[in-house]
Formats: structure tokens, sequence, C-alpha cells
């Protein structure tokens, strides 16, 4: 199965209560876009590796078992400035933010990374461009 197969199947269960797309997802699917202040989805990988957590997220991409991470690994990760702004549109806590993450990064990073390596950009925005879609 392609990446934009495994992404459509993984959109049915990213939906809102309401069928709409949540503001965590809209602005994770926005951190995972080339054009973020992550440096999209390479720059998100790198960001947890840096910040010492590159077994875990080494896992996610791998073609492997997914290892989990904490609320505190995602703050670590991804920082508490940028945690504050994925919180910001949704009116949650940073909190929240970091225990909603621990359960979609992985999967989402895994659908995005097929055969435990990266893809093209062009494929990227593509697979991104179907998650707005299926889930808009």
């Amino acid at each position: 199965m392609g990446l934009l197969d495994q992404l459509g199947q993984a959109a049915a269960g990213m939906k809102g209560v309401e069928g709409n797309q949540s503001p965590l997802m809209q602005a994770v699917i926005g951190l995972l876009g080339q054009n973020s202040p992550v440096g999209g989805l390479g720059g998100l990988i790198q960001a947890f590796q840096k910040n010492g957590l590159a077994d875990i997220v080494n896992s996610w991409v791998s073609t492997g078992k997914n290892l989990p991470i904490s609320p505190e690994q995602i703050q670590q990760g991804l920082g508490s400035d940028l945690l504050k702004k994925l919180a910001a549109p949704s009116g949650v806590s940073s909190e929240t933010v970091s225990s909603q993450l621990t359960n979609l990064l992985p999967g989402l990073i895994d659908k995005l990374t097929p055969d435990g390596k990266m893809p093209d950009t062009k494929l990227i925005k593509q697979g991104l461009n179907l998650l707005r879609g299926k889930l808009g």
C-alpha cells in the first residue's frame, strides 16, 4: 500500500467530533509542511533527535514498532514555545496539546515515512494535501 493510500486510511480516524478537522490536527499538518517554523517533517524529526529523543522518533520512521512518548518528552522535543503556538487556536493548554500529541505524532510520522525512510518532498506535499481534504 502506498503513502497516499495509508494517509487516506489514517485520516478516517483523525476527524473531529463533528467530522471536521480539529484545530490541533490543522496545526500539526501545518508543522509538517515545508514552510513550517520547524522545517517540515524533516525538521520535526530533527528537533526530536537533537533534543535527546532520537531513539523514539527514529522508531516512528523505521518499519518496526513505534516507541511510545510521554507528554514531557513531547515538550522536550518540541519546546514550550511551539506547544503554546499549537495550543492557541484550540483554546487548550500546552499540557493538553502535549498529551494529545503522544497519540497523534507517532502514527502520523509513521504513515508519512513508509518503508522506514523520508519520502521526497513532492510526495509529502501530496500526502498533506490529502489529509487536509479528507479531514476538512
